[in-house]
């Protein structure tokens, strides 16, 4: 046949797919979430993350090293606290879990980037996101103490402060208070668009986090709307997040492409505990190839908008882009 236009003649061979490649991925962009926890010398395997583990500070260090070696350089920190009460008050003490371990991050790796989870859940008796009043979370009174954390971990180190709790104003409030503090220079990082959702399940045994009662769909979004997404992201751009998020990512690529197309700042996606859970089940029973998998939903959010990707894969991620599997 007679074809001027043959899209095959751009795919015969590796060198030239990799040249016309529509999509890059790099390493620089990738974020690992890391679970640190009071005590001493414990690493504790998560049983439905498997091979995610949570730390306590003098055993951080082998997955900072783990991390380093893979040329993975951004970590985000979630705390879980000895003790837990009402007000959440361990999430802004000055001496709290995240608080230390930003501290010896920050003395004793320095070219790791820390950023911070900003929120109530692994801190609270309760499990919600926030000061409760009655059975509701208190909105106003919640963003109090979610400014306080925010300093509070800036004062210890954190570069980058992302609040994940979904309160109305958050964004103001935190860079008010950052602001007021000197820290005019420190990004936030906003869970913009963070949908209630059954992947987190996993992530709520890791931290500790599941309400004691109720949902959190009064605060989290459904993941029916939209518009409603959009309506969150230009708020929180209004407000100064530096960053906007999208969560979960595989099942809500058609906002990453939304938010990145009505937005002119970086857009993170965070693949979620639930994500990661399903591959290795799936891999673990034989049913599909994980390393593939794992590329492919990666390029896939990035391919939908994001530049910035925060995955429990960081590490296999580092790894593949250096082998040309993926990037």
């Amino acid at each position: 046949m007679q074809l001027r236009q043959r899209p095959r003649r751009l795919r015969n061979s590796e060198t030239l797919r990799r040249m016309v490649r529509e999509t890059r991925i790099s390493k620089d962009s990738l974020i690992y979430p890391m679970f640190v926890m009071d005590g001493e010398n414990k690493a504790e395997e998560i049983a439905s993350l498997p091979g995610q583990y949570r730390y306590t500070i003098d055993r951080m260090d082998e997955e900072l090293d783990r991390l380093s070696d893979a040329g993975v350089s951004n970590v985000m920190f979630f705390g879980i606290p000895e003790i837990k009460d009402e007000q959440g008050s361990q999430a802004y003490a000055p001496d709290g879990i995240v608080q230390r371990a930003l501290s010896h991050v920050k003395a004793d790796y320095p070219h790791l980037y820390r950023i911070t989870d900003v929120c109530m859940c692994e801190y609270t008796s309760h499990g919600h996101c926030g000061v409760l009043c009655g059975h509701d979370v208190d909105n106003d009174e919640t963003l109090k103490l979610l400014a306080k954390t925010a300093v509070s971990h800036v004062n210890a180190g954190a570069q980058m402060v992302a609040p994940s709790d979904m309160m109305d104003g958050r964004i103001a409030a935190i860079r008010d208070a950052l602001d007021d503090q000197g820290y005019t220079g420190i990004p936030i990082m906003s869970y913009a668009v963070k949908f209630a959702s059954a992947f987190y399940g996993p992530f709520r045994e890791a931290a500790g986090s599941a309400p004691a009662f109720g949902d959190r769909k009064s605060y989290q979004m459904d993941f029916h709307n939209r518009r409603e997404a959009l309506k969150e992201a230009l708020l929180d751009v209004d407000e100064g997040a530096d960053i906007i998020m999208v969560k979960p990512a595989m099942s809500y690529l058609d906002l990453v492409r939304e938010v990145h197309d009505c937005t002119d700042i970086p857009i993170a996606t965070y693949s979620v505990s639930g994500e990661y859970a399903m591959v290795k089940a799936a891999a673990a029973n034989g049913w599909i190839d994980e390393d593939r998998i794992v590329c492919e939903m990666a390029a896939s959010s990035y391919r939908a908008g994001a530049d910035i990707y925060i995955t429990y894969y960081a590490k296999e991620l580092a790894k593949f882009i250096k082998e040309g599997l993926i990037g």
